[in-house]
């Protein structure tokens, strides 16, 4: 298996794709650069002498934190989830097109979604309109109804990464994380919830839950880092968390996102009345809680400018939503 970055050369990529008749006729790639800071892949943009292109190819690591184990076949997954789902062409909230595939070289070329930004601008704009949350819902709908075949990977190995940095480590005193090297006065706050014993086994035992396998396939890291914008179209990008679950997974995240930008606790109860199926109220609210003190406690942190008192707001709301 050949890895690529972004030091490979131009000629060298040409003559590696043209092997594999990825390329058109008389296509040669002029320009390789990165698109955006990527965290679990590495992600190229291919310019060529006729289009633009992307080109992402996963590794043994995690990209963003290279000392992190990860399952290299999680980019079969997101491979699998874009040919399970299917969305209208005229939907406003589309996924990207997928040109080829290399299970061998875990290497995937898809459509170039042009200039586009994702939507962790709203983590201080503060703004998100209730069209787009809509939209976003019904795609998530659309997803939660794909019949996923019953060899759809379990994702298992990537899920057990996930559980430790979203249902474990976090509620856990002295897991390693310097918290005040991220803001003063955060560790201090962290620690009121590492030492609540209760909280902590009501955590594990939703955790348990995450990891086994459900009736819905989901997308698996539904958040703003996950929505990409150009101008009045929406896409979803990176489902390489993708498994067979519970619904409420996938709402939880996009809730507890949408509360950790505006601090809005009713956007819980705007996704209860516009998801159209069924729904468990009070698990959607436990994984909510469980996403916000994550995020706010956790190692993967938002780019965010809340004080320490806004942060200390969220996690008591966090709280009261896991342990109503």
């Amino acid at each position: 298996m050949q890895y690529i970055d972004v030091q490979t050369r131009p000629e060298e990529l040409t003559v590696y794709l043209q092997n594999k008749n990825w390329l058109n006729k008389n296509e040669v790639i002029t320009a390789v650069t990165v698109p955006g800071a990527g965290n679990m892949n590495v992600v190229l943009r291919l310019q060529t002498n006729q289009r633009s292109l992307i080109l992402k190819q996963s590794r043994p690591f995690v990209q963003k934190y290279q000392d992190l184990a990860a399952p290299l076949d999680r980019i079969d997954v997101e491979y699998q989830f874009y040919k399970a789902v299917s969305i209208e062409k005229d939907s406003p909230v589309r996924i990207p097109t997928v040109f080829h595939y290399d299970s061998e070289a875990h290497l995937m070329l898809l459509e170039d979604l042009g200039q586009c930004e994702d939507m962790t601008s709203i983590y201080t704009s503060q703004q998100i309109t209730p069209a787009s949350v809509k939209q976003l819902l019904h795609f998530l709908e659309q997803v939660h109804q794909t019949t996923a075949s019953v060899d759809f990977p379990l994702n298992l190995e990537l899920r057990k990464l996930n559980y430790q940095h979203i249902f474990s480590l976090p509620f856990i005193e002295n897991n390693g994380f310097d918290l005040n090297s991220i803001q003063d006065g955060l560790q201090e706050l962290a620690e009121v919830y590492q030492k609540d014993l209760a909280l902590r086994q009501k955590v594990e035992h939703l955790g348990q839950q995450y990891l086994a396998k459900g009736s819905t396939l989901l997308h698996g890291d539904y958040y703003p880092g996950s929505w990409m914008q150009v101008e009045n179209q929406l896409y979803v990008i990176d489902p390489e968390f993708s498994f067979v679950g519970e619904p409420e997974f996938d709402l939880g995240v996009m809730a507890a996102h949408l509360i950790i930008a505006t601090q809005d606790i009713t956007w819980v109860t705007f996704i209860q009345e516009h998801y159209t199926l069924p729904l468990q109220k009070q698990k959607l609210q436990e994984l909510t809680g469980i996403e916000i003190m994550r995020r706010l406690i956790g190692l993967a942190q938002l780019p965010l400018p809340h004080s320490l008192i806004e942060k200390q707001h969220l996690l008591k709301i966090a709280y009261s939503f896991i342990m109503n």
